[in-house]
């Protein structure tokens, strides 16, 4: 197997080289397929294929066209009943529908890879601004307000709020439209009234290469996983965290430029679990450093129906980097930002959260920051982001 691999890694090299895209697919294919035999548990590669390289302009030739309709197998589908208790009426479901998971990548994106390179090859990325595996500030609390944003301002059946059931048990509620006259409310948990529904969990499409998962997997005890979870056992969220992992291969650590092919490709086989449509939208959190652009983008055009929005973390090698404008693909926004407070003020903004989300952000990430000095750049850029925050709250 080891030399079976290391005849791939070079024949991927080669044909790079040598332009042959179609020949790269089946070597991709071959690279992820089970080792047991059988179908490939990914959607088409090569309809991925086809969809990302036309958004970069790339042409692609009849052979691939053709291999796109082969009938792969799917990961398996995700219904309702996956999300909720058994007991949950179909009607209090629907009142919720459908639900937001946030997509995310792991490096640059959630922490910092630090900027660790061997030779010329980044070792998950590009940030220099936070020591490698450092936790972005309110990275966690912006993935859970995201998560729960489909709870908000929703009615039940009966007239009450989503979230009307938020008491002193939890440091959740929706302030913009509770009333004083709650105070006697003590139920525990952020969403007791919804009776059993819980956010869906985050997913994460990585480049870390799958042959190398027994180094680089993701782990329920993982600080990742830990962080997670804890972030929603504080706001009274049993059983948010960590969800299904898509990993790379080891043909994008040796071809960078195809990680946002890889990404795009493991997004498609993550919305197969809902073929519906009506249960799952989407937002997609990456960084501008390793083509997640590319891959956020592909997502836009060809599923602007469930994707709702892309984020993109802006990280650099050196401080103080330029900030692109937002833009709109398909009327879906594409948002740069620099701070997890400055993506949920853009997030507010855009009306993806409230007013109360975005202020739970600002705090979380202040918290990261405490024994941070003053005088870091990284204050530097979280003050401007906390400026725009209650700029934001005074223009309402």
């Amino acid at each position: 197997m080891k030399k079976c691999l290391a005849y791939l890694i070079k024949l991927v090299v080669t044909l790079i080289a040598c332009g042959c895209h179609d020949v790269l697919v089946e070597v991709d294919a071959f690279i992820t397929a089970p080792s047991g035999g059988g179908r490939s548990t990914s959607t088409s590669t090569t309809t991925s294929t086809i969809k990302y390289y036309r958004t970069m302009n790339i042409p692609v030739s009849v052979s691939v066209r053709r291999k796109a309709t082969r009938n792969q197998r799917r990961i398996a589908p995700i219904r309702a009943s996956d999300l909720i208790s058994t007991h949950l009426q179909t009607t209090k479901l629907h009142s919720v529908l459908p639900f937001t998971q946030v997509i995310s990548d792991v490096d640059d994106t959630i922490k910092s890879s630090g900027g660790v390179k061997i030779g010329e090859i980044a070792l998950g990325g590009i940030d220099t601004q936070y020591e490698r595996g450092d936790f972005y500030p309110g990275v966690f609390q912006f993935y859970l307000e995201l998560s729960m944003s489909s709870f908000v301002d929703k009615v039940m059946p009966d007239g009450s709020s989503a979230l009307s059931g938020s008491g002193s048990g939890s440091r959740y509620s929706d302030d913009d439209n509770n009333d004083d006259d709650d105070d006697d409310n003590d139920s525990p948990g952020i969403i007791n009234e919804l009776d059993g529904i819980t956010p869906p969990k985050v997913a994460v499409l990585t480049a870390r290469a799958e042959e190398f998962k027994v180094a680089l997997e993701l782990k329920d005890s993982s600080k990742l996983a830990v962080a997670f979870r804890t972030t929603g056992e504080e706001m009274g969220i049993d059983n948010w965290g960590l969800g299904p992992v898509l990993y790379g291969s080891v043909a994008e650590w040796i071809v960078q430029d195809r990680k946002g092919l890889r990404k795009f490709s493991n997004f498609e086989r993550l919305i197969d679990q809902d073929p519906t449509g009506s249960v799952m939208e989407y937002i997609y959190v990456g960084d501008t450093g390793e083509l997640d652009q590319e891959a956020g983008e592909t997502m836009l055009r060809e599923y602007p129906q469930v994707v709702k929005a892309v984020f993109l973390h802006v990280v650099s090698e050196t401080p103080f980097p330029t900030i692109p404008s937002c833009k709109l693909i398909n009327g879906r926004p594409v948002v740069f930002f620099r701070t997890y407070v400055g993506a949920a003020v853009q997030a507010c903004k855009l009306g993806l959260l409230g007013e109360s989300a975005m202020m739970r952000v600002v705090s979380a990430a202040q918290q990261s920051l405490d024994n941070t000095e003053r005088t870091s750049d990284k204050w530097q850029d979280m003050y401007k982001d906390v400026t725009d925050a209650y700029h934001a709250l005074s223009k309402n």
